[in-house]
């Protein structure tokens, strides 16, 4: 039994104010522990699981449990979809009805269509249908786009298909039944340019989507670091407390901090490259990552993708791409691996 359930069996409301404020203090505990494909509450009929990216490519998950209906945030890939549902139904017997996509990239959306078959109906900014439009050329009638490539080496792709979001919202939305509030929030600009956040102010629960992520898990090609500094600065002004980001475990408040800290350093230390050429950066690569790994806060973000993310900030910054593309390439099939795609891919296989 949680402390959550412990304190609703409870008829005492000062046992349960007494209760709830040390399940507060003992939450953080979880923070960084939280186990891999494990449902964990973290409030009154607030749920995270922590996907499979190494083994599977799944995003985390969330979901709220409303009087009349669940809401998830992040549809994950078909297949991560079909991992948590069962979970949601050993819990609730509400109806899954809203399937929050934080972003449209293909382990938080491409499982959009696992959720409409459960009767839900897939939520998003804006800016996530934009981004679906620009990259999955292949929906919308034109050459193949990422879902084609996706599909060649995942099965549970393969026998889906792009559902994109139909329930759209510019800046704001709203879910609020008296007991829970759930507010979708876009902040501007980060690793997309449609990410979405879930706000919970009454439990001080952000859901984060890849905004943020708990590990080395940034992808930076579809993003801008320097608008993303300027995002995770206004997410830090809802003043969570816990932080649930779209990859990695459980993390407090401090993570956002983390991660901003992260690109704000590394933004630094490829600004002294700036005016150097593309192959002096490529060779700096090491000499960034020591710098980086000299501060403790930031290190578990420092991973085999670096060259690319080295990359991505000197082009922001007016460099060209690396001469070779290695850099890039790295970084695009470090990401693709992470997120369940065969690298056989890369030698056209």
């Amino acid at each position: 039994m949680t402390f959550f359930t412990t304190i609703a069996a409870m008829k005492s409301p000062d046992c349960c104010r007494r209760l709830l404020f040390v399940s507060t203090l003992l939450l953080p505990a979880l923070f960084g522990r939280a186990e891999v494909n494990k449902v964990e509450q973290i409030a009154p009929d607030v749920y995270f699981h922590e996907g499979d990216i190494k083994g599977h490519g799944h995003c985390n998950n969330g979901w709220i449990v409303f009087e009349d209906y669940v809401l998830v945030v992040d549809a994950n890939f078909p297949s991560g979809a079909q991992e948590i549902i069962p979970k949601i139904k050993a819990i609730t017997d509400k109806p899954i009805r809203f399937a929050f996509d934080t972003h449209h990239h293909g382990d938080h959306a491409y499982g959009n269509q696992t959720w409409v078959e459960q009767g839900a109906v897939p939520v998003a900014h804006t800016g996530v249908l934009e981004e679906m439009k620009r990259y999955e050329t292949g929906y919308l009638g034109g050459k193949p786009g990422r879902w084609e490539d996706t599909a060649k080496s995942r099965p549970d792709v393969a026998a889906s298909k792009l559902k994109p979001p139909s329930l759209l919202f510019p800046k704001e939305m709203i879910f609020d039944d008296g007991r829970h509030r759930v507010e979708l929030r876009y902040l501007g600009v980060a690793h997309t340019h449609g990410d979405g956040f879930a706000w919970l102010p009454k439990e001080r629960i952000l859901f984060t989507g890849d905004a943020c992520v708990n590990g080395p898990y940034n992808y930076l090609a579809d993003g801008d670091t320097g608008e993303w500094v300027k995002t995770l600065e206004a997410a830090k002004k809802l003043g969570a407390k816990t932080i649930c980001p779209g990859h990695g475990p459980i993390g407090a408040g401090e993570t956002l901090d983390d991660q901003q800290t992260f690109f704000t350093e590394l933004r630094k230390q490829v600004q002294k490259y700036a005016r150097k050429k593309p192959e002096d950066v490529n060779a700096a690569v090491d000499k960034i990552k020591v710098e980086l790994e000299k501060n403790e806060r930031i290190a578990r973000y420092v991973g085999n993708g670096l060259a690319g993310q080295v990359e991505k900030v000197y082009v922001e910054m007016g460099g060209k791409p690396f001469v070779n593309k290695q850099a890039a390439a790295d970084e695009h099939w470090r990401h693709a691996e992470a997120h369940g795609q065969q690298l056989a891919q890369r030698n056209g296989k």
